[in-house]
């Protein structure tokens, strides 16, 4: 039988968002961990504030919005701003009310500068670590040390000669004029964003175009492959060496048996060394292109065997599948 459609009506109902949430919803495991790090953060956050002036958004509040943006890939402050006037999903991992406004995206920036100045969100990282650790979800023998490179929001206008004044140019666009970078040989050695001085100018490959990029540098544990560190350096080209050396000093030395993989950018004297002197097995790629990173282990680490293995069945499987 065929149902009506009915139009909606306006009424009074009771509703409760923590029962409109799945028992088994990843968020409510998030949540839990989250507002346990969040509750240490307290002194933290009574420092950033006045004790006198108008009441500010909860900065608890702010910290798990931003987790909600990475979470699920929200494009824009905005954006989430505008997502919380229908989400209900959202709504409850915030404890908003349903009648509740939600607060504008310029919170953000607002308290943003008040992050940086007091590290708030090492300090969350790091806390969400320490839970995972006493949770037994890392393990303390096999790591493995990644980069990549991060665009950062500068336009390659802004890379212009050290030491050079602006030139005025006539343009239809003063905000955004017409550059020709056409016959001129731009470096790091000799330009500088002047938006960003900190940005690099880098590629990612042979044949790729160069941008200003940051360095992004991961520490990973191989049983579970959660997060033990990150850092963010210089693109400057051995910055994924420099941010795994400090990472594995810091958070590996003196932790026992040890192996750390890496891929072929690891496979140095200096990176090798490194390892050895902090009594750390390094199992890093051999970069055939540069021999002699010294004496180390060659033998692929478990994540990549496991992939080569996979990888090696397929194409058995399809071979044999063609004869």
């Amino acid at each position: 039988m065929r149902g009506e459609e009915r139009q909606q009506r306006s009424m009074l109902m009771v509703l409760n968002l923590e029962q409109r949430v799945p028992r088994n919803h990843p968020l409510r495991r998030i949540k839990q961990l989250a507002e346990t790090v969040l509750q240490g953060l307290s002194p933290s956050f009574d420092r950033m504030h006045r004790a006198t002036g108008r009441p500010a958004i909860p900065p608890e509040r702010l910290r798990k919005a931003s987790l909600l943006m990475a979470l699920y890939t929200v494009r824009s402050e905005r954006l989430l701003c505008e997502q919380l006037d229908y989400n209900l999903l959202f709504r409850w991992f915030l404890d908003l009310e349903l009648d509740e406004a939600s607060f504008d995206h310029s919170s953000f920036s607002a308290n943003r500068t008040r992050l940086l100045e007091h590290e708030v969100a090492g300090e969350f990282f790091r806390g969400v670590v320490a839970q995972a650790r006493a949770l037994k979800l890392l393990s303390g023998e096999h790591f493995t040390v990644d980069g990549t490179l991060i665009e950062a929001w500068d336009s390659l206008k802004s890379f212009q000669r050290k030491g050079a004044e602006a030139s005025k140019r006539s343009d239809d666009d003063p905000g955004n004029p017409t550059v020709n970078f056409h016959g001129e040989r731009r470096a790091n050695e000799t330009h500088q964003s002047t938006t960003d001085p900190e940005a690099l100018l880098a590629r990612k490959g042979k044949g790729k175009e160069a941008k200003l990029y940051y360095s992004a540098n991961a520490l990973a544990e191989n049983r579970n492959f959660p997060l033990g560190d990150f850092q963010v350096e210089p693109a400057d080209g051995k910055a994924e060496r420099r941010a795994a050396e400090a990472m594995a000093d810091e958070r590996l030395a003196g932790s026992g048996r040890i192996t750390l993989a890496g891929d072929k950018g690891y496979d140095t004297h200096g990176f090798v060394a490194s390892c050895r002197a902090l009594k750390i097995t390094p199992h890093v790629a051999q970069n055939h292109a540069r021999p002699g990173g010294g004496p180390r282990s060659t033998r692929a680490p478990l994540g990549i065997r496991v992939m080569r293995s996979v990888n090696g069945c397929a194409n058995g499987s399809r071979r044999a599948s063609a004869g």
